[in-house]
């Protein structure tokens, strides 16, 4: 496995000629929009400013409604604060449009390329989202957005397509790591210098609460249990294989081998596919599921949240899916990640010198590699990570180099939103 991917939606899947008349729609607008600005600047002798007065202060873009834990910690921030705030999502049935904030306003922006027409032209100061590929695919900038911010819904820093990242004004970071990606990026392409700001990971902060408020009901609850909370106490181990889709996935690699080698070990085992797996692989996965149905140690788990399930398992299988770094770093426990020989070729890490990226490094110091010859062994290569004092070190180093901030990181992040919007306020 050469690379991990983050997960997200890739807003490229939309036609190549939607593009074209979208930018050429949109362009149309544009020009529109700054007649009739002109017009009514020399008929109202430039007393009234409408483009001005109904921009919108801080807009968040959400392309799909499961990163609302990401973005939920910051938006919470911003009602702490009283500042007024629209959050659009391209999800109809998100549950954030039922939500009652006092200061942020939550939008259906319609889905796909709907959404993506709607951002190219709309009037706000400063946008915050996680999707990459920003005037690379349908979205392009608009002409009345002053400041784009990228933040980052996992660890890695490369792992998006070609330049996802080149054409945001700032990006935050959770790690030097990223910073020094970045800038390798902007040399080689010689682009200008973003504005790289090292806030934290308020995604991680906010499951780090609710990780330690779990901790704190269970052992309230155990309290007049003598059971001790460890591996040692436990009446059975809980693995949870949990694979991302695609070509390069466990699954397509390698089958039903698997499933076939965890089934004959004493552990209990959660299946949780990307649920992309159920519409792009259909076929695949009603196949595994017959061969392997639920039963007593076997479960599959296709809930929306994942909290429960990384909270009930005690170690995680994987291929290159970010939710390696959740379980590792926040719920502090063990992994094991599968050589899917994934071809990097059309991602950001092809660029640089260094084509292993920061995650490739780190996955040793956290557990173990499987591979075709030692699967056979998966049982006690489970046992062996859940003993292991060296595992244990890992994660605590990987934790100081990409998640720095730790509890700070909604708040650091609307700080450094309120203060570039001051700036631009003022410049004007």
């Amino acid at each position: 496995m050469r690379d991990l991917l983050t997960l997200y939606i890739d807003p490229g899947t939309g036609s190549m000629l939607f593009t074209v008349l979208i930018g050429i729609f949109g362009f149309l607008i544009y020009i529109a929009k700054i007649a009739f600005v002109k017009i009514k600047f020399v008929l109202t002798r430039g007393k009234i400013d409408k483009t001005e007065s109904d921009k919108i202060p801080y807009l968040i873009f959400a392309e799909d409604k499961r990163y609302w834990q990401m973005f939920g910690p910051v938006v919470d921030e911003f009602e702490k604060r009283g500042i007024d705030v629209v959050y659009w999502t391209t999800t109809p049935n998100d549950p954030v449009l039922d939500l009652k904030y006092e200061h942020v306003k939550f939008v259906f922006a319609g889905e796909g390329n709907k959404a993506y027409a709607k951002l190219n032209m709309v009037n706000a100061c400063i946008i915050l989202a996680t999707t990459p590929g920003l005037e690379v695919y349908q979205w392009k900038r608009s002409k009345f957005v002053d400041y784009y911010v990228h933040m980052f819904h996992s660890v890695g820093c490369g792992g998006y397509r070609l330049y996802g990242m080149d054409y945001y004004d700032a990006i935050i970071c959770a790690g030097q790591y990223q910073i020094d990606v970045i800038r390798e990026l902007e040399a080689k392409r010689h682009l200008p210098a973003k504005d790289l700001k090292l806030v934290g990971m308020p995604y991680f902060d906010a499951m780090k609460a609710k990780v330690e408020k779990a901790k704190a009901e269970k052992a309230s609850a155990d309290k007049d249990v003598s059971v001790k909370d460890d591996h040692v106490g436990k009446s059975k181990t809980t693995v949870l294989l949990a694979p991302s889709w695609g070509g390069s996935s466990i699954f397509n690699r390698l089958g039903s081998s698997v499933l076939e080698e965890l089934v004959k070990t004493d552990y209990d085992i959660i299946v949780r596919p990307h649920p992309q797996s159920f519409i792009a692989e259909k076929a695949l996965m009603d196949e595994l599921m017959s061969k392997f149905p639920d039963s007593d140690r076997l479960k599959w788990d296709r809930s929306a949240d994942n909290f429960e399930t990384l909270n009930k398992a005690d170690i995680l299988i994987s291929d290159f899916s970010g939710v390696f770094f959740d379980f590792a770093l926040v719920f502090d426990k063990p992994i094991m990640y599968m050589d899917t020989d994934y071809d990097n070729g059309w991602y950001d890490y092809y660029c640089l010198d260094d084509q292993t990226s920061w995650i490739m490094h780190t996955l040793p110091k956290l557990g173990k590699e499987i591979t075709k010859d030692n699967l056979p062994n998966i049982g006690s290569l489970i046992k062996e990570c859940l003993n292991s004092s060296e595992f244990s070190s890992g994660r605590d180093i990987a934790r100081q180099e990409t998640w720095v901030n730790i509890g700070e990181g909604a708040a650091r992040t609307v700080d450094y939103l309120t203060a570039k919007y001051e700036e631009i306020k003022g410049s004007k």
